[in-house]
């Protein structure tokens, strides 16, 4: 297989100043710290330690071998074991700083790479390679340093510098900037040739990623065509794939792919958001709730969001009802015990959703539910962490009150909505941020006229 000959003439867009642009020149200083933990592999294989030694010499990685002595029988990918493999990760990514970790674990004549980021599938970090996303590469080569073919490498640290979740703008930059130069340098090598074609649908899939990862903001129709052409390779190859959640994997990312189209590119944003629904719906089919849960739930919300999104340009009841539905199944994964963050920012979000569906309803219950996902998430963002986030929080709450006591003319609502506000003022009072202050002595005064007809 002559990996990546194909398409070359189609990358140009993206290598013919991969090198010569000093845009990112200020930020190729920062270095992102990949930990390759040894590989669960047979006694006598160095094959983590010598991909640790390959990935050692790339640009923008500061990479550590992790070596200490634990059992890695969760690497097999049961959906049993899975709890303890991204416990034990986190656990290590805790310990070491990294951004990063690569995982190997042999199967059979074949070493199956995967890779965890901290915070995996709590947020929207535009980091698209799932922890299931896998990586098959030939054991003997992997166990040999000069079989290694250039390209293989790259592909490896392609998919690590994918991986990151940037922490600000500049890691952001430097991370495009590297992804840039590696996309250069896969289009100008053949060394990978020699793998067998049992091997295309993972080396298209990480292409896929490494490429999305780069492009997905650019708007680009050409960089789109390009990323969904590499996927609809691998699920040309679907037959070679053993493992149904790396099928789920691919229609995954091509979901993804048509969710940022939707998103920053100007053309036709219905079709890609209709292509997005559908896509990760096929994906949740073999990313099922109860085996690959945090993969489920993570789909569940980007569905709830583009739900949303289409209710906002189509005003269709029914698509805010299913953004609500699709929050509440990512809700019953993310729990408030395991992913106080991103529980909280779920709650948040279940908040708005649900008084908006109360307000068009007419529902009082489903507006007590708003107001009980709002108290639910000031058990993370409390006056004393987050006061002006407390104080918007209950101003929202109050706002629902208000609308409430005034549809049904009761006093003690309207005086339950006084109170929220009053609380919020003294916020926004303290902090000197008039305009908030300003709109708010507006709502209490409204509140105060419609208390007074009474």
């Amino acid at each position: 297989m002559k990996l990546l000959h194909w398409i070359k003439d189609k990358l140009h867009t993206v290598t013919r100043s991969a090198e010569a642009d000093d845009t990112f020149a200020a930020y190729q200083q920062i270095n992102f710290k990949a930990v390759i933990i040894e590989f669960s592999d047979s006694v006598e294989s160095r094959s983590g330690e010598i991909i640790a030694r390959q990935m050692g010499n790339k640009e923008g990685l500061s990479v550590t071998y992790f070596d200490e002595p634990f059992s890695k029988t969760f690497l097999n990918l049961d959906s049993r074991t899975l709890f303890d493999l991204i416990d034990k990760g986190q656990e290590i990514i805790d310990k070491t700083g990294a951004d990063v970790l690569v995982w190997g674990y042999r199967e059979g004549e074949k070493i199956r790479i995967n890779f965890q980021n901290t915070n995996q599938y709590e947020k929207e970090d535009n980091a698209f390679v799932s922890l299931m996303d896998s990586f098959y590469i030939p054991a003997d080569i992997a166990a040999n340093p000069e079989k290694f073919p250039p390209a293989l490498g790259n592909l490896i640290y392609g998919a690590i510098i994918s991986a990151i979740n940037p922490k600000d703008k500049q890691a952001k930059i430097q991370k495009k900037f590297l992804l840039k130069k590696n996309i250069n340098l896969l289009s100008k090598d053949n060394s990978a040739k020699t793998l067998s074609i049992e091997y295309m649908p993972y080396v298209m899939n990480i292409l896929g990623i490494i490429y999305l990862s780069y492009a997905y903001d650019r708007g680009d129709v050409k960089d789109y065509k390009i990323v969904k052409n590499l996927f609809d390779t691998a699920l040309k190859h679907q037959d070679l794939i053993k493992n149904p959640i790396h099928l789920g994997c691919i229609y995954n990312h091509i979901a993804q792919l048509y969710d940022n189209a939707g998103e920053y590119s100007l053309r036709r944003p219905d079709s890609h958001f209709k292509n997005a629904i559908n896509y990760f719906r096929q994906a949740q089919k073999y990313l099922s709730k109860y085996n690959y849960p945090y993969d489920y739930g993570y789909i569940s919300y980007r569905l709830s969001h583009l739900f949303f999104n289409y209710w906002r340009q189509k005003e269709d009841i029914q698509a805010l009802r299913d953004a609500v539905f699709q929050l509440r199944e990512a809700e019953k994964i993310y729990t408030y015990a395991l992913f106080p963050e991103f529980w909280a920012n779920i709650q948040g979000e279940l908040a708005h959703m649900l008084a908006l569906l109360g307000s068009f309803s007419h529902s009082e219950d489903i507006s007590e539910l708003a107001i009980a996902c709002y108290k639910n998430r000031q058990k993370v963002i409390t006056e004393k962490r987050d006061p002006l986030s407390w104080a918007k929080i209950q101003e929202s709450i109050g706002e629902i009150y208000y609308r409430l006591g005034k549809h049904n003319s009761d006093k003690a609502l309207l005086e339950e909505a006084l109170d929220y506000f009053h609380d919020a003022l003294y916020i926004f009072e303290n902090m000197e941020l008039e305009e908030d202050a300003r709109k708010i002595t507006t709502d209490i005064a409204k509140t105060s006229q419609s208390l007074s007809f009474i």
